[in-house]
């Protein structure tokens, strides 16, 4: 049993697609799908928005059947992520004539690709808020258990309206798109997922990892500093490391951070995206963490700073027990997450904050968060999570 995947160039625009969209343009796509302006005629004004066009050659009803059940399964991956407001919103998905389409946000506003002109050299000034207003939404995704997969400048929208950075194309439609249905046992494998240059070793071995995203934030902002894209950036044949310092006139700080999310061996990394934030805070001191008013607040995210926190620690009789400036106790907390128990993880969280401002009940607001300790603050924040890794 086995699927491939057909696109088309050229839809009918006279024809509405799920009854109430009609495409507009083309704006690209290849192997993986088409994808199209369109606007949707149900709402007033006919606004505008992107379709996604998948095409399955279907060999059997089976493979159909197979298709369907992934395509569902991505689009709700995808409709997690609809609250973050730099991440375009899954506005429907739909099957018609055995062809799938997801319908989305349309995001007006250019590509960072635009900003990173082959040659051109960005200041440290403008790069390190590049990489913050990445991180940020990396935060998010990594927290709801989402890889994008696919971090490039292309995939990198600056909104016109606010100027603010805004994460397409999400390598979940990608991997719907390479499937592919063995007969023998009816086992699935995973193509590799990722573009040249920003993919590390693992990911291209169809393993990514939360911090395989984080390879290719760093590898954004090499290329931003150096004026190079990273398939021009030569290894070190030994130790397979990139060689760039010499291309740019970086600070000792900001090219040790780079260093630690491109490197070859991905245990060597930073493991989640807070942990990066946490270290570029000196150089924008006065831009907040970001911190969500809302008691899900964990779940994937790794170990960030514990080594940094210096919190107080005791001895018991099952090993060290960790604990803040205020004497609470995050072992439970720990425990969670590393069982994988997300949900009661959220609700260990949301306690600890509580318990941090002095109460038993109720939600805490975004402002309220950031008058708890700081110390605290960051432990909560940066508990270990890396059985997820």
């Amino acid at each position: 049993m086995e699927f491939r995947w057909q696109t088309m160039h050229d839809p009918d625009a006279r024809v509405l697609l799920g009854g109430r969209y009609q495409i507009s343009s083309y704006l690209g796509g290849g192997g993986f799908g088409q994808t199209y302006l369109a606007k949707d005629t149900h709402l007033p004004g006919d606004p505008e928005c992107v379709v996604k066009h998948l095409k399955p050659r279907l060999v059997d009803p089976l493979s159909l059947e197979t298709a369907k059940r992934l395509f569902e399964t991505e689009a709700q991956v995808l409709y997690r992520l609809n609250d973050y407001a730099q991440i375009p919103r899954l506005l429907a998905h739909f099957e018609e004539g055995q062809e799938f389409y997801l319908v989305q946000e349309y995001i007006d506003g250019d590509n960072l690709s635009t900003e990173l002109m082959p040659g051109q050299r960005l200041p440290e000034s403008r790069v390190i808020p590049l990489l913050q207003d990445i991180l940020e939404v990396l935060v998010f995704i990594h927290q709801h258990h989402v890889i994008h997969r696919d971090l490039k400048p292309s995939n990198l929208i600056r909104r016109h309206r606010d100027q603010k950075i805004v994460l397409i194309d999400f390598g979940a439609v990608k991997q719907l798109s390479t499937q592919i249905i063995q007969v023998q046992g009816h086992t699935t494998r995973t193509i590799a997922i990722g573009s040249p240059g920003y993919m590390p070793s693992e990911q291209m071995a169809g393993r990514p990892k939360f911090c395989s995203d984080l390879y290719a934030v760093g590898m954004i902002g090499i290329q931003a500093l150096t004026g190079a894209h990273p398939r021009e950036l030569p290894e070190d044949p030994r130790t397979c490391e990139l060689l760039w310092h010499d291309r740019a006139t970086v600070s000792p700080e900001l090219t040790a951070i780079l260093d630690k999310l491109v490197r070859y061996d991905f245990r060597e990394r930073y493991q989640s995206a807070l942990e990066v934030l946490i270290d570029l805070q000196p150089f924008v001191p006065e831009r907040p963490l970001p911190l969500l008013a809302d008691p899900h607040l964990l779940a994937s995210i790794h170990t960030a700073a514990d080594a940094k926190l210096q919190v107080a620690s005791t001895t018991t009789s099952s090993g060290a027990t960790l604990y803040s400036e205020r004497r609470l106790d995050y072992s439970r907390l720990q425990e969670l997450l590393l069982d994988q128990d997300w949900q009661a993880a959220d609700r260990e969280t949301h306690r600890l904050l509580l318990a941090l401002s002095g109460r038993e009940r109720g939600q805490l607001q975004l402002e309220e968060i950031r008058c708890l300790p700081c110390l605290d603050l960051l432990h909560i924040l940066t508990t270990s999570a890396g059985s997820t890794q």
